[in-house]
């Protein structure tokens, strides 16, 4: 049996000098967590099996500043370092991988330009290519070429672009079908509705889309206690849950809720 996997996940706002990480709550109300590099050493002597960095506020000009900060967080962490945000070619993944990554996540290119997913797991392998999901609940819809009729009440999930800020009309379940097809090693899957309310996991949208890959699914959007990733393993098919607030503000550590999950019958490495 393989074991859960819990990622801290670095939120970073490179508009500043050496960047700092932030938390919103639904993709909006940023405030200061720390710096990138003082966290992930943290993270690192805590346990936990992975972090994911997203440069939120990515942009080409920014492209040397947050090789940079990867350097300075990749030099005394030894846990795989996954990098987001402004990945939009292959030239861009390159640089990420030369500065310290181990993985990328890319979002906002991989629907523009899906061929990108094929072409990074080419050159790079699949486990180094993570496509990240931000979906958002929807009621009846017009879902990707074609309209879909929803019985009322029914919802579906649509992909969003550019942290949120737009739409596209893709069904988050055929998103992260496709992707594993063209090549995808893991999904992200972040519910924008739960983003850093602590309300918990969207258990729906995170069984669906688990339930139609075989590829690992992360868990993201909504943790706020210890019970909240104990269910999202009961209950979903995910192999990984991520998490931001409990971790930056000191609420629980790492090694805490590896100890409450094993207790509870989950099988994590200690």
């Amino acid at each position: 049996m393989l074991a859960k996997r819990i990622i801290p996940c670095l939120d970073c706002d490179l508009g500043v000098p050496f960047g700092r990480v932030v938390k919103g709550v639904r993709f909006k109300e940023i405030r200061y967590a720390g710096i990138p590099w003082e966290l992930a050493k943290e993270y690192d002597k805590q346990g936990a099996d992975e972090l994911i960095f997203l440069d939120i506020t990515a942009s080409h000009e920014r492209r040397e500043t947050m090789s940079k900060v990867i350097e300075k967080t990749s030099e005394n962490v030894f846990m795989p370092l996954t990098v987001g945000g402004g990945i939009r070619s292959l030239k861009d993944a390159r640089t990420a991988f030369n500065a310290g990554a181990d993985k990328v996540s890319v979002n906002t290119a991989a629907i523009k330009n899906p061929d990108l997913i094929h072409e990074i797991s080419k050159y790079f392998g699949t486990q180094a290519c993570v496509i990240a999901i931000d979906a958002k609940r929807r009621y009846g819809r017009e879902a990707g070429r074609e309209m879909v009729d929803t019985p009322q009440g029914e919802c579906w999930f649509e992909c969003s672009l550019y942290g949120g800020r737009e739409f596209t009309g893709i069904d988050a379940i055929q998103w992260a079908m496709e992707a594993e097809e063209r090549g995808a090693g893991d999904i992200m899957l972040t519910s924008m509705d739960r983003d850093g309310t602590k309300d918990g996991f969207d258990i729906e949208l995170t069984k669906a889309v688990s339930n139609s890959v075989n590829i690992p699914v992360i868990a993201s959007g909504g943790c706020g206690n210890l019970e909240h990733i104990l269910e999202v393993f009961k209950k979903t098919n995910v192999s990984a849950a991520l998490a931001a607030s409990i971790f930056h503000f000191g609420e629980y550590t790492v090694s805490e809720v590896k100890e409450y999950l094993k207790k509870n019958g989950v099988h994590v490495r200690l």
